[in-house]
C-alpha cells in the first residue's frame, strides 16, 4: 500500500518540492528531539496544551457568567417595570374619545375619556406598552420607567409651559380677542 505521501504525489496535489520540505522539517524536529534530555519537550507541551485549555475554559466561563448576569439583571428591569406599570396604571374606564398615536410604524387606539385625552397631550400623562397591552400611567412613573427602558414608554409628550410663561413672551397678550368674530 503506497503512503499517504506517494497517493498525494499521484494525484497531484503535491509536488516534490513540497514533499522534500515536510521531510527536511521532520528530520530537524526528530534532530532537536533527540539533543534535548528525555520527556522534557513533550512535557513541556502537554503542560503549555493544558495551561492552554484551562484559560479557554476559564475565559468560557467568564463569559457564560457575564451572560447569565445580563439576562438576570434583564429580567429585574422587566419586573420593575411591570410592578410600576400594574401599581400606577390609571383605571381605563372605556371613554368615548379616541386617543391616537403611533406605535412600531402602526397607527394604535386607545378609547379614554376627554379628561385624559388632555392630560396625554399636556404630558401629564403617558402611554406604556406592555406585553402588548397599553395602559396609561402618570408622567412621573413613565420617567422612571424611561430610565429603566425606552422602548416600553410609547407616547410621553413634553410638560407644556405653564399659561403665565406664555403670558410674558405673547406680544398680544394686552389685546383681547373679541367673541363675536366672524370669518
Amino acid at each position: 500500500m503506497p503512503s499517504l505521501q506517494d497517493q498525494l504525489l499521484k494525484q497531484g496535489l503535491a509536488d516534490e518540492k513540497q514533499a522534500k520540505a515536510v521531510k527536511n522539517e521532520k528530520k530537524q524536529q526528530q534532530k532537536q528531539r533527540k539533543q534535548q534530555p528525555k520527556g522534557t519537550q513533550s512535557v513541556n507541551e502537554t503542560r503549555e496544551r493544558a495551561r492552554q485549555a484551562r484559560e479557554e475554559q476559564a475565559a468560557r466561563d467568564r463569559e457564560l457568567n457575564r451572560q447569565r448576569e445580563e439576562e438576570a439583571q434583564r429580567r429585574a428591569v422587566q419586573a420593575q417595570i411591570r410592578e410600576l406599570v400594574e401599581s400606577n396604571r390609571l383605571s381605563r374606564k372605556d371613554g368615548e374619545t379616541p386617543y391616537q398615536f403611533v406605535h412600531n410604524s402602526k397607527i394604535k387606539r386607545l378609547y379614554v375619556d376627554e379628561q385624559t385625552v388632555d392630560a396625554l397631550a399636556r404630558g401629564q400623562l403617558a402611554v406604556v406598552c406592555l406585553e402588548n397591552t397599553y395602559d396609561v400611567v402618570p408622567e412621573g412613573i413613565a420617567r422612571k420607567i424611561q430610565e429603566r427602558d425606552e422602548s416600553v414608554v410609547v407616547v410621553l409628550h413634553e410638560r407644556s409651559k405653564a399659561k403665565e410663561d406664555d403670558d410674558e413672551e405673547d406680544p398680544y397678550a394686552g389685546f383681547e380677542i373679541p367673541d363675536d368674530l366672524m370669518w
